[in-house]
């Protein structure tokens, strides 16, 4: 649970107690007594805040930038007092507490509601505002007023006119930390916040009549229960320990509330506040020898981080404590009691800031993110067509690829064969050339048995040299004669066996038809 910041200011005085719900233990963080301007405490008007909001972003604007921080290009009004709280709150993360500003008179008003009853707030809370605007012609929103129920079932009315002092203070704290706002659940009464943490921790019959008594600094309160349950609340008296010279004073408006609201006797007396020195109290028993006379108590709570001296006088602070306790019962469903949450502090928190002009382009806002956001995923899904097209693509070429590896060698056997083929019908048309020669040269040779052939060489690709003998040197001009392109190189006589012969050497070109003599 958030730690609570509860802000009591009344007059120049300005008590702060700063609270926080560990599962069922309340510990006390920070607890402090200030000495504000007067300037401070006057009745706010609305253009004061919207001074502050001048620094800020424009309410009336759509804006998505410094959402939470603000500018300080003109220094803050009452530095020396936010400067005094900003101190007494140094130390801690103010943006991850809650602020509950604590009012009374003259921002607060009662009145006595006798009017129908309505089982639906809204509508007992309008019936409320209807009878104030009729017996005391003020006319207060719904957000403004609020009811509970006294001792005897009656209806009591609270209801708040003028801006809340310590709203403003908090949003000058706000501002001098760089910030929009700090966070407002709600806005509690000092009288019926302190009413009821009595009621909560003190036990009385229900014929006892119990007077709370709190002393400040300027201003006193008196509280009147019955029972445990609220009986009265006197006007604020304008006397405390500044301006108090004899306890008398006291003694006389006591009775006079006493007589307002129709209390015959007092069994109870609880001081708290600023005086509760023994003096005080013996007073009280001088004037009410009946009454059993006693400070307020402030028990079962961790002070561990506080000092022995904020321990022993937390009687001071009893106002903002008892609003924290108050607030942390009613998030736990123990108390309905009553609260505050002014448009104007609610508009301040919104997350947006929306002015008329912004609500009109709200559709546009709306469409064009539709626009976007259509054409987003359209282009997404494109793109993961294509990816898939490219994946197809890829496996597609990858089995090309293959399919080509697997022709290269069946290419290179293709084209060695073309070359293959070229020699063999070149060796093959060769062949026949040489058969046709070797055939003629043999069927001479067979007709003519006086030639014979010893060696037979190729000088060129073209042409053949011969070798051999003859045994007349008729027979080699024949010889010659049948091959035309055939040369007779050279020729010798030499005898064989006692025979003539001649040794010849005679050269001619296969495939030509040409003769050639020398």
């Amino acid at each position: 649970m958030k730690p609570v910041v509860c802000i009591y200011c009344e007059g120049t005085d300005t008590k702060i107690a700063v609270v926080t719900k560990e599962k069922d233990s309340i510990k006390i963080q920070r607890v402090a007594s200030l000495t504000m301007s007067s300037s401070l405490q006057q009745a706010v008007r609305k253009q004061s805040l919207e001074e502050i909001d001048s620094t800020l972003p424009s309410n009336n604007d759509l804006s998505f930038d410094n959402l939470d921080e603000v500018t300080q290009d003109e220094p803050l009004s009452d530095n020396s007092d936010v400067g005094q709280l900003q101190s007494s709150l140094y130390g801690l993360k103010l943006n991850q507490h809650q602020f509950i500003p604590i009012i009374t008179e003259p921002i607060v008003n009662y009145h006595m509601y006798d009017g129908p009853r309505d089982d639906n707030r809204k509508k007992l809370l309008q019936l409320v505002a209807n009878d104030i605007q009729t017996v005391k012609g003020i006319s207060v929103e719904l957000d403004s007023v609020d009811v509970t129920e006294l001792n005897d079932k009656a209806m009591l009315s609270v209801f708040i006119e003028g801006e809340i002092p310590c709203v403003h203070l908090v949003n000058l704290l706000a501002n001098y930390n760089n910030r929009r706002y700090f966070k407002i659940p709600t806005v509690k009464t000092a009288e019926l916040s302190l009413a009821y943490y009595v009621s909560k921790t003190n036990k009385f019959f229900p014929e006892d009549n119990t007077l709370i008594i709190y002393i400040g600094k300027e201003y006193s309160k008196l509280i009147f229960l019955e029972g445990q349950k609220l009986k009265h609340i006197g006007a604020t008296l304008d006397i405390g320990t500044k301006n108090l010279h004899t306890y008398d004073v006291y003694f006389s408006k006591i009775l006079l509330e006493m007589e307002n609201g129709g209390i015959p006797k007092l069994d109870n007396i609880i001081l708290c506040g600023e005086d509760r020195s023994e003096n005080l109290i013996l007073s009280f028993f001088g004037t009410f020898p009946e009454a059993n006379v006693s400070e307020l108590k402030f028990e079962n709570f961790d002070t561990s981080l506080i000092t022995d001296e904020d321990t022993k006088n937390l009687a001071l602070y009893a106002i903002p404590i008892s609003s924290a306790i108050e607030y942390f019962d009613e998030l736990d469903k123990l108390h309905v009691g009553v609260n505050f949450l002014p448009k104007y502090i609610q508009e301040r928190q919104k997350f947006f800031q929306f002015g008329w002009h912004s609500y009109a382009i709200l559709p546009l806002l709306f469409g064009a993110t539709f626009f976007f956001t259509f054409q987003i995923l359209s282009s997404y899904r494109e793109m993961k067509e294509l990816d898939f097209e490219i994946e197809r693509l890829t496996a597609l070429q990858q089995q090309n690829q293959a399919l080509v590896e697997e022709i290269s060698p069946l290419e290179r056997r293709i084209n060695s064969f073309d070359a293959t083929q070229a020699i063999l019908d070149s060796a093959v048309t060769g062949s026949g050339i040489w058969n046709n020669t070797l055939v003629k040269v043999s069927d001479f040779i067979e007709r003519r048995r006086n030639f014979w052939i010893t060696r037979l060489e190729t000088v060129a690709p073209d042409e053949v040299k011969v070798d051999g003998y003859a045994l007349s040197r008729s027979v080699l001009t024949e010889f010659a004669q049948t091959n035309n392109t055939a040369l007779l190189k050279f020729i010798n006589y030499e005898p064989l066996r006692e025979k003539s012969a001649f040794a010849y050497t005679i050269n001619f070109k296969i495939g030509q038809d040409t003769v050639t003599t020398k």
